[in-house]
């Protein structure tokens, strides 16, 4: 087994700056790094912490390979985020342009959660305690 590994997502965007605001404000997601700007003028990444998780942001690059979910129809990975408060996490995120895929409910399994796409076509559940 490997000693202190660590995973993170990246998310592929068409916009990271644009990206980078959506989680800083929808989120409070705070931004640690920003790549300056490459050829096409948008960063190459832009790293982020939530607590004690991290994630990236970095633009769709058909040449390396790198596709957003528009580029895809969609997207194949689903972010999960444990709230204190999801209503209010999901009301934040519709504000700044999400949409509901699955309404914040409780749920038998003994959490309230829902499903929520960003604007960027990422996939994400809000899950906390049941009200």
């Amino acid at each position: 087994m490997m000693q202190n590994t660590e995973i993170s997502a990246r998310l592929i965007v068409s916009d990271p700056d644009r990206a980078s605001a959506f989680y800083r404000d929808a989120l409070g997601a705070e931004q640690v790094f920003r790549a300056p700007p490459g050829d096409d003028g948008r960063p190459t990444v832009v790293d982020h912490r939530i607590g004690r998780s991290s994630f990236r942001v970095s633009p769709a690059v058909s040449s390396w390979g790198w596709s957003s979910p528009d580029d895809l129809n969609g997207s194949p990975v689903l972010l999960e985020i444990e709230v204190d408060d999801p209503d209010e996490t999901g009301e934040r995120m519709l504000a700044h342009g999400a949409e509901v895929v699955v309404p914040i409910q409780n749920w038998p399994f003994g959490k309230r959660s829902g499903r929520i796409r960003d604007p960027f076509g990422h996939l994400w559940i809000i899950t906390g305690e049941l009200r």
